[in-house]
């Protein structure tokens, strides 16, 4: 039975870079062989501490569903023109021994064909953020309204809070959508590479001093209560807030909401077809992925990476290299 290096977390607070053995690949799997993922600041973070509310959460497990690799076989079934592509894998479960509830941090990958994202186009460092590109569309989405994927924004008044990659591509593609654009953080490097109309640097100017008129969208990408709570009272009536980020519980006063008669919205991670619309504006440029790439390690680096990753504010995105 084949084996593959894989990142694994055996318990709470504990990382290795170790063998893993390999299911046998079926007739629709392709072999893909890793050169970069990257580290998803949320959910590996409460995955490695222990506290992911998820049913699949269980040790030892390979994270990680941001990866970017060739495909070096396939099986009996899969077209030929797929052989060589460069792809996207949002995750892989294909390890025996270990839980792999999302199995991307690994050296080769097998995995259904019709699961990879071919990247034409796309820079391949780029296409780690793929994943997040189509999360914020998806949510972006949302505020346009379900049946009106891609729709215009023009005269939407949008509120982006964080500029992690999410929430930067969020205000990126609202403000492509024609909305007026005002985003928040706290950690200045991050505002200077954020495409909107207003950037505020919320230790240093409260949101209502920034704001003076309402915003008709508050879109949370923080994954804080406390920030969302802050930007209530700059919401209009009747107006959206959209969910981006990923919480352990939701805690917020009901009067405020109340009050403005908002919707309240949680965003799953993507719908069908927005990895490749996704895919699609990473490989026009217009969503200027290549600035958020703040660090580059290789995977031998793993603990100094998930270090960085998870602890540093001026990392916004870290790639880690397989070869």
């Amino acid at each position: 039975m084949a084996v593959t290096r894989a990142i694994v977390i055996p318990a709470p607070h504990q990382i290795e870079l170790r063998d893993v053995q390999l299911l046998d690949a079926g007739p629709d799997d392709v072999v893909v062989q890793t050169a970069y993922t990257s580290i998803s600041a949320g959910t590996e973070r409460m995955l490695l501490a222990g506290r992911m509310p998820h049913p699949m959460l269980q040790f030892p497990v390979v994270p990680g569903y941001e990866t970017v690799g060739r495909i070096v076989g396939r099986g009996a079934n899969v077209p030929a023109e797929y052989e060589g592509r460069r792809v996207y894998v949002g995750g892989a479960r294909c390890f025996q021994g270990v839980n792999p509830a999302w199995g991307g941090q690994s050296a080769t990958l097998q995995v259904d064909y019709r699961r990879v994202v071919s990247l034409e186009g796309v820079p391949p460092e780029q296409g780690v953020l793929l994943a997040l590109a189509a999360t914020a569309l998806h949510g972006v989405d949302l505020v346009a309204g379900e049946r009106h994927a891609g729709g215009d924004l023009a005269g939407r008044r949008v509120l982006v809070l964080g500029q992690g990659p999410v929430g930067q591509f969020a205000a990126r593609i609202a403000r492509n959508r024609g909305a007026w654009v005002a985003v928040s953080d706290r950690v200045a490097s991050r505002l200077a590479q954020s495409r909107a109309d207003l950037c505020i640097d919320a230790s240093v100017t409260p949101l209502a001093a920034a704001i003076v008129q309402p915003v008709d969208t508050i879109i949370e990408a923080t994954g804080s209560m406390v920030a969302l709570v802050d930007a209530l009272s700059l919401l209009a009536p009747d107006g959206t807030v959209v969910l981006l980020g990923y919480y352990d519980e939701l805690r917020l006063p009901y009067m405020p909401l109340f009050l403005k008669q908002a919707r309240l919205l949680t965003a799953k991670e993507w719908a069908a077809g927005d990895l490749e619309r996704s895919r699609d504006m990473l490989a026009a440029g217009v969503l200027g992925a290549e600035a958020l790439i703040t660090h580059r390690m290789a995977v031998e680096q793993f603990e100094e990476a998930y270090a960085i990753a998870l602890n540093e504010p001026e990392c916004l995105k870290l790639v880690l290299i397989w070869n």
